[in-house]
């Protein structure tokens, strides 16, 4: 068997990660499953079908050829014949010339094809695009678009990795099926930090620490080493190395330790654990790198909750189509074609053959087992827990005493809104513990919270609120966005008006991980799917914003072209800092960006929020809010007939009542044809003004059918009866400009001062001015009655805190939350 073979071989065992065999969780336990059936195409199937696909040629095979010409020779010499004049010997000299074939430099080349194209595709676990063209020069796939957005990661999904830490396990005797000798991490201390998009605050990275006692046991048959994960502290160091320490070990630091207090174990009890941990590692190439086994995994526990990883979406037909343009650039030359002789040129066809045959066998175990983790990955994932928090003026009193008899929910009433402060008076009741239903009843805003109750509480409980739905006022969602979005797909489709984000920038100080260092290219994979996700769910007048800063301007201003048809909407410069921070360029960068992107053309900028002045108009409230009436007739530019002629039309006014008739729009004259004659009861009203001149309405006659219920008749300053319609805060205010100065952006002092001031401390890097988010949010139909409005990238939750009451309504999460 060959070098090249073997070469090969190894490679394919890392690509099916059969170089990791003795892993035992999450999909290594399926590669355990099907590892007899790759082992078995490795071992002994794929040489067989090498050889197999060349046999045709072995009357031809060089080295059979040579030695059947020099047995030919032998035997003419010693009979004391010239062997060139015999015809067998011609005869194989002429097959030696035009015929003859290595099969065994043959067989090398598929070998080393086979390598290269693997190999070239394929790093550290995935498989990227790199379509060589010529020596240094990349091709990309390209189907005749104007503008082309490509990146090394687009054809994969982005998967967070960073909290998967329950569990992780090898067996140091894969093969023993009697006793494998499992040994298990466990994670029995986790401390709140980077989860999700949230990045750990400065310092505060945490670390895998091993347990200070009782770190090591043997749970039913198998080895438990205990871990926290947690931020490290001076007191982390060995006794031994503490000395002179000014900064808390490193995870290598702290991987070394648990290593030699783990190793240093000498409970008989767990001599033979020890020994089998202390053995060298080898990896399957056969090379030691010079740790044991325990700091191996070790460093590949600690690393896999670092990186961020792939899933191809389309692994098989991606390696397919790879593999003939492989093969046409690097393998199939005309030249050779073209001057070889028809027998060489058929073997030369056969080795393309047999280099398509075998890469696609590769390709279908591959492909096998890159489809099963997309497939987990897409799965809509099951809902643990659903909670509900309820206002108590909602809840039926009959739930009050089992509510003031709950000291969980009274313990967080009293963090939260200090009601043990409440000395109480002739009018209000005191604070009690437990709770008195009286004090309950005096205050009716009060928040209850069911996760404190049991379930059969809860569904009692909402089995009593009518018309649940109706109710909510804000859908909070905790898990990977990705997968909130994908749940979301069907209750939500058409329905959302507003989303706003505002993803990580991917800054030195908030740079997404990922172990090929793609890091442009991962974050826009990770932000490209969450796009694509959203459109669906957007109403056709929907709105995306979307906050960043220079680091990835460019690319994310390219990601929603690319995903919204081109419909940029706008971009809004916001300074944010206006104190500025220092650049190693030499200038302080004291602003952000806002990306205003729109669903249909229909999608339109509002205006801003309206000033004190104009707010204090609109005196009059209904159950979608304030609002104001004023004349349906259009004054003002563009207010003529002639500016919308398709707005100028009858209505007719009865008795207390508005009636449009039935009408039909003619192309030729450019007027309604009105199809029905108004009741003698009714007057006829057209928008003329007291000068005679033909204005229009501000509505258009689908929306005046619509919105009958939102008009009313009025006295107009003549003293005539007229049509007037609801005017709300968010049709007025002033235009937009592109650039946000104002003092009230400052993240510094409506955002981190906001945070402080709520819980005495920043627990949150980086959270942005309320007043930002509060006007971006208006201006994209956030500030519309009843607007739902979705957070994806929830951060600190300065979202959710500015959407009630000024723009819509609800709450905001860290995964996903949709505000109603």
């Amino acid at each position: 068997m060959s070098q090249k073979f073997e070469k090969l071989k190894t490679l394919l065992k890392e690509l099916f990660q059969l170089d990791q065999p003795d892993l035992d969780f999450g999909l290594y336990r399926i590669m355990h499953a099907k590892s007899a059936e790759v082992t078995q195409f490795l071992d002994k199937d794929l040489l067989p079908q090498v050889q197999q696909a060349f046999g045709l040629y072995k009357t031809a095979d060089k080295a059979e050829l040579e030695k059947e010409l020099a047995k030919a020779i032998e035997q003419a010499q010693s009979l004391g014949a010239d062997p060139e004049t015999l015809p067998k010997v011609k005869e194989l000299r002429a097959k030696l010339a035009n015929d003859a074939v290595d099969i065994g430099g043959l067989e090398n080349e598929v070998y080393d094809h086979l390598f290269s194209f693997f190999r070239r595709y394929y790093s550290e676990g995935d498989f990227l695009a790199k379509r060589v063209y010529r020596p240094g020069v990349y091709a990309i796939p390209y189907e005749g678009e104007e503008v082309k957005l490509h990146w090394a990661n687009r054809d994969q999904y982005y998967i967070k990795t960073s909290e998967y830490l329950r569990d992780y396990a090898f067996r140091l005797k894969p093969d023993d099926a009697a006793k494998p000798m499992r040994v298990h991490f466990r994670l029995v201390d986790a401390a709140e930090g980077e989860h999700g998009n949230v990045k750990a605050a400065e310092g505060k990275d945490r670390s895998f620490i091993l347990a200070g006692e009782d770190f090591i046991a043997e749970e039913g048959g198998e080895l438990v080493l205990r871990f926290a994960y947690s931020p490290a502290t001076l007191t982390d160091w060995p006794v031994s190395e503490r000395e002179g320490k000014k900064k808390p070990p490193a995870q290598k630091d702290l991987t070394t330790s648990a290593v030699g207090r783990i190793l240093a174990v000498t409970d008989a009890a767990f001599t033979p654990w020890i020994a089998e941990l202390a053995k060298p590692h080898v990896n399957l190439n056969g090379e030691a790198p010079g740790h044991s086994r325990l700091e191996g995994h070790l460093k590949r526990y600690t690393a896999r909750n670092t990186f961020d990883y792939f899933i191809h979406k389309d692994l098989g037909g991606f390696l397919r189509r790879e593999l003939d343009f492989y093969v046409k650039n690097e393998v199939m030359h005309l030249d050779d074609i073209e001057s070889d002789t028809a027998p060489r040129v058929e073997q030369y066809l056969s080795k393309i053959k047999v280099i398509r045959r075998i890469a696609g066998k590769v390709i279908a175990f591959l492909a096998q087992l890159e489809e099963f983790q997309k497939k987990l990955w897409l799965k809509k994932k099951f809902v643990v827990e659903t909670q509900y928090c309820i206002t108590l003026d909602r809840i039926p009193e009959k739930f009050y005493p089992e509510i003031a008899a709950n000291d969980a929910q009274r313990e967080e009433w009293v963090r939260l809104f200090a009601i043990d402060e409440i000395k109480g008076d002739l009018s209000t009741p005191a604070y009690s513990a437990p709770l008195s239903c009286e004090f309950i009843k005096a205050f009716p805003t009060l928040m209850v919270d069911t996760r404190h109750f049991g379930e059969d509480f809860q569904q009692r409980l909402l089995s009593d609120v009518d018309g649940l739905d109706a109710h909510v006022d804000g859908v909070l969602i905790e898990g990977e966005n990705s997968q909130a979005l994908a749940l979301m797909q069907a209750k939500y489709a058409g329905r959302i008006d507003c989303v706003y984000i505002d993803p990580p920038f991917n800054t030195d100080a908030s740079a997404i991980d990922y172990k090929n260092g793609y890091k442009s290219s991962s974050w826009m994979s990770l932000i490209n799917d969450r796009l694509r996700l959203s459109r669906p769910i957007m109403t056709e007048t929907g709105v995306l914003i979307a906050a960043i800063d220079d680091e990835q301007q460019r690319e994310l201003n390219f990601l929603i072209g690319d995903n919204f048809d081109g419909r940029i909407l706008g971009t809004v410069v916001v300074r944010a800092n206006p104190s500025g921070r220092p650049t190693q360029t030499g200038y302080s960068v004291s602003h952000e960006y806002l990306i205003f992107a729109g669903e249909t053309p229909k999608s339109k900028i509002g205006r801003m929020p309206p000033t004190q002045e104009q707010a204090a108009r609109f005196s009059q409230k209904d159950e979608d809010g304030v609002f104001e009436w004023r004349n349906l007739r259009r004054e003002g530019a563009g207010a003529n007939r002639a500016d919308r002629r398709t707005m100028f039309y009858p209505i007719y006014l009865g008795e207390g009542t508005i009636r449009i008739p039935d009408m039909e729009w003619d192309d030729a004259s450019e007027s309604w044809i009105v199809k029905e004659e108004p009741k003698k009861s009714e007057q006829v009203v057209w928008p003329i003004n007291e000068d005679g001149v033909e204005k229009r309405w501000r509505w258009e006659h689908s929306s005046v059918t619509r919105r009958a219920s939102d008009l009313c008749i009025r006295k107009d300053r003549t003293g005539k009866d007229y049509v007037y319609a609801k005017r709300r805060p968010h049709e007025d205010g002033v235009v937009s400009v592109s650039s946000w100065f104002d003092a009230k952006y400052s993240a510094t002092e409506h955002g981190t001062a906001v945070l402080k001031s709520l819980f005495g401390s920043s627990p949150f890097s980086y959270p942005k001015s309320l007043f930002a988010v509060q006007d971006a949010i208006y201006i994209s139909g956030g500030g519309a009655p009843k607007a739902l409005i979705l957070d994806y990238f929830g951060g600190s939750g300065t979202t959710g805190h500015e959407l009630s009451p000024k723009v819509g309504d609800g709450l905001i999460c860290q995964a996903a939350a949709v505000a109603v």
